[in-house]
């Protein structure tokens, strides 16, 4: 019988999760795929299978006042009686910041779980949440392996002039310096574009993560070369509702002159900012794109500039380009997006073809295009069922498993 991976994805209000059958030596097999959502409220989980049919639906009342523990304690109770008997042998969670300690998917434990609650201030939108999903399944099911899979490993081999800021050399080494993000998703796009084009992948490569959060990468053979994500998840292009590149000065402008304290302008920066701070309508490119409103235009207007211009620069970093990959949520479902970026670009030799565009084609750019133009899905939950399986096999696991099971057996004689 195959073993099963449970892989997490935890907010605040909300668990995304999925499950994937392991066989050795094999890609791992989607099970199902589900979310937990108005977590805090009235709690409702669904489920569908590999073929989208609907396997689970639970809701709670609102006066259950469950939290994440309990929701967790539900959850992997309910993977082995819906699944022919199957137990989670591991889970795979994903960790939106490693800091410089973590470049690979790391088993979990107690140093573990201090290095990642420093890095909380790095990434409060995320990391606090990631952490109490860890915390939550470890009190119902201890001795559960549990792996975090970090979005800033991908980007660890950056070139060092890549990830320094021209600061003291002080502040480098403690840390203060360009990490990169949605490095799972990247991971996911390079596997995926070597199996498409091949040819393309070995080359200059510039894939561009377009959802509520939003970045770029630049990657050279499928590694990252460089981003447009920094020491926060808060730099580089706008986003739903974060500002993206921002001169430090504003920082001081906002301080020194508007009164404002640092959790206001956290605030500002993380959640009042982006497509909804310049819309004042909406942080959803769906609604800004169906909209008359002149501001939710001008906002649509700044989105493509920045992808453009960042685009161009990750273009000189790499020394050209040979294939450019549109991914997530904005990137796979909005032509228009993906139309404007490429007109802008066009100078860099891309030429788009509009039929394939429209139709969410895997190519589509023209023959003709001196840049290979792609549309691929992201799949971060099997990055994470990869690189939890990876480790799982690896021999420093294997042999740190084994001293664990000789241990016990020995007490059990003991005793």
């Amino acid at each position: 019988m195959e073993d099963l991976i449970l892989v997490v994805n935890a907010g605040s209000s909300s668990i995304k999760f999925s499950g994937y059958a392991v066989m050795h030596q094999q890609e791992p097999a989607l099970l199902f795929k589900g979310q937990i959502d108005s977590i805090g409220l009235a709690p409702r989980m669904t489920a569908k299978d590999a073929n989208g049919a609907t396997i689970a639906e639970k809701s709670w009342p609102p006066d259950a006042k469950l939290d994440h523990e309990a929701l967790f304690e539900d959850l992997i109770g309910w993977a082995p009686s819906h699944l022919g008997g199957r137990a989670p042998v591991a889970v795979g969670h994903r960790v939106v910041h490693g800091g410089t300690a973590f470049a690979e998917a790391t088993l979990i434990d107690d140093a573990v779980l201090a290095a990642l609650e420093s890095l909380c201030p790095l990434a409060p939108l995320h990391q606090p949440h990631h952490l109490a999903a860890i915390r939550a399944i470890a009190a119902v099911a201890p001795s559960l392996p549990q792996v975090a899979c970090f979005d800033t490993a991908f980007h660890h081999g950056q070139p060092p002039v890549a990830q320094r800021f021209a600061l003291p050399r002080e502040l480098h080494d403690a840390g203060v310096r360009r990490y990169g993000f949605h490095g799972l998703s990247y991971d996911y796009i390079a596997s995926a574009l070597r199996k498409r084009a091949p040819d393309i992948a070995r080359g200059r490569v510039v894939a561009a993560h377009l959802g509520s959060g939003a970045s770029l990468c630049a990657m050279r053979d499928g590694k990252s070369i460089d981003s447009t994500m920094g020491f926060t998840a808060l730099d580089g292009v706008p986003m739903g509702t974060r500002c993206g590149a921002l001169d430090p000065g504003v920082i001081l402008y906002l301080l020194h002159e508007r009164g404002m304290n640092a959790d206001a302008i956290e605030r500002l920066l993380y959640h009042q900012s982006g497509l909804l701070g310049v819309s004042k309508i909406s942080s959803d490119m769906r609604v800004l794109l169906n909209s008359d409103d002149s501001r939710a235009k001008e906002a649509v207007d700044v989105f493509v500039y920045r992808i453009a211009r960042e685009l161009g620069a990750l273009t000189a970093t790499l020394g050209g380009l040979d294939g450019l990959v549109f991914t997530a949520g904005i990137g796979e479902h909005a032509p228009e997006i993906r139309r404007r970026v490429c007109e802008r670009s066009g100078w860099l030799g891309i030429e788009l073809d509009p039929a394939a565009n429209e139709q969410g084609a895997a190519c589509i750019s023209t023959a003709a295009s001196r840049v290979s133009v792609w549309v691929i899905a992201t799949d971060e939950e099997r990055t994470i069922a990869r690189q939890t399986i990876k480790l799982l096999n690896s021999p420093t696991y294997v042999s740190r498993a084994a001293s664990a099971l000789t241990g016990g057996i020995q007490q059990e004689k003991q005793t």
